[in-house]
């Protein structure tokens, strides 16, 4: 069986997270972001230093390991219960994030649409992360080295994902508008597509 699945794109601080939070929350939908299940790993298990080992540099966790949590965390979500799969739109946030990826799972997700959230001012961008890094303790979005690298890891590995799935599947939103704004752009988009 496939999910049901709508992907939410975009450069770190793009908006992702409060977006998928705010989708999260209506009956139905079920959001899911990768980042968070890495930052909740224990440093201390294999999986958590890997986590730490590659965040800390700004680079993307490998693909196996990044494929065998999420696998693990949608599972375990389906038998407590939380994620219907046969009723529940998935929202991904931080998967797949790169071409190979998208290629592993695409006998798993049935990708109704992907939202890439686009904001063209890397300073933007930088200030979010910042703020972010303060608010929620996020040591990956403290440092402007690791900053920039995330930013450029994006560019050179994640965006190809757009690609992959194509025209009729992306839309491009303007994340530098009020979030009610962009949440009722992809609302509009969603509708649609369901």
């Amino acid at each position: 069986m496939k999910f049901r699945t709508i992907l939410l794109f975009g450069a770190p601080g793009s908006g992702k997270g409060t977006q998928g939070k705010i989708l999260g929350t209506i009956p139905g939908f079920y959001h899911l972001a990768c980042g968070d299940l890495f930052r909740n790993l224990r440093i201390d298990s294999p999986l958590g230093r890997v986590f730490i080992d590659y965040s800390s540099k700004g680079q993307l966790v490998p693909d196996e390991p990044t494929i065998e949590l999420w696998q693990q965390h949608i599972n375990a979500q389906t038998q407590l219960g939380r994620f219907h799969p046969d009723r529940d739109t998935l929202v991904l946030d931080g998967i797949p994030r790169n071409a190979p990826q998208a290629h592993i799972l695409r006998d798993t997700l049935d990708v109704r649409a992907l939202f890439s959230l686009t904001c063209a001012d890397v300073n933007k961008l930088t200030e979010r992360l910042q703020r972010r890094a303060l608010r929620d303790n996020r040591l990956d979005d403290a440092n402007i080295e690791v900053i920039r690298q995330r930013l450029q890891t994006y560019e050179l590995e994640t965006r190809p994902v757009l690609d992959f799935y194509g025209p009729e599947i992306v839309h491009a939103i303007d994340s530098t508008k009020d979030p009610l704004r962009v949440l009722t752009d992809i609302l509009n988009i969603i509708v649609q597509r369901l």
